[in-house]
């Protein structure tokens, strides 16, 4: 998956929240915190947090710090002389 099937994935999310909002609204449910202000706000959160999480695995999967299955891969690497 890429970055633009990502966002796209988002929008459809938030179009779906914002569907709800239209569907509430018009049959006279108005939660005063349910508003397409929060709506938005909630989606440019998301936008900014999957990435961040991408890129936290990443880090977490390509360090050689955090688990012992990591240290051993490491310690093997060492004695290859590939690190």
């Amino acid at each position: 998956m890429n970055a633009d099937k990502l966002k796209q994935y988002i929008a459809l999310f938030g179009g779906l929240l914002s569907t709800i909002y239209l569907f509430l609204d018009s049959i006279g449910v108005a939660p005063k915190w349910f508003t397409p202000k929060v709506i938005n706000s909630f989606t440019d959160m998301v936008m900014a947090a999957v990435p961040f999480i991408i890129i936290g695995y990443g880090v977490w999967k390509n360090s050689y710090i955090v688990t012992k299955k990591a240290k051993e891969q490491e310690k093997c690497l060492k004695e290859k002389g590939l690190k």
